[in-house]
């Protein structure tokens, strides 16, 4: 297995129309090829391809004193040369 290297790492506190908001903003640079993420002193630039691995989990973590911690987490993953079998899945759906 290769070794990870993190590039960019980005936490904050936001209100929920805030979030929406970035996401929309994210999904129209994913659109367009290219997203550029800056903060806490750091900047990346990302070329996105046109074929990509969607990974979206929900998960629920017990935080002991501080209750139920709720996550849903969003990952978009590729490779510098995509595989042949890239073809899409449609599975999932938002409802």
């Amino acid at each position: 297995m290769g070794k990870e290297v993190r590039l960019f790492k980005s936490e904050s506190h936001r209100s929920r129309d805030a979030v929406a908001t970035f996401l929309r903003d994210l999904a129209e640079r994913v659109d367009q090829g290219a997203v550029s993420l800056s903060g806490s002193g750091q900047r990346l630039q990302l070329s996105i391809p046109s074929a990509l691995t969607l990974e979206i989990q929900a998960e629920d973590e017990d935080k002991g004193s501080r209750g139920m911690q709720h996550s849903l987490e969003i990952e978009l993953k590729w490779f510098d040369t995509p595989p042949a079998d890239a073809a899409g899945d449609d599975t999932l759906r938002l409802d």
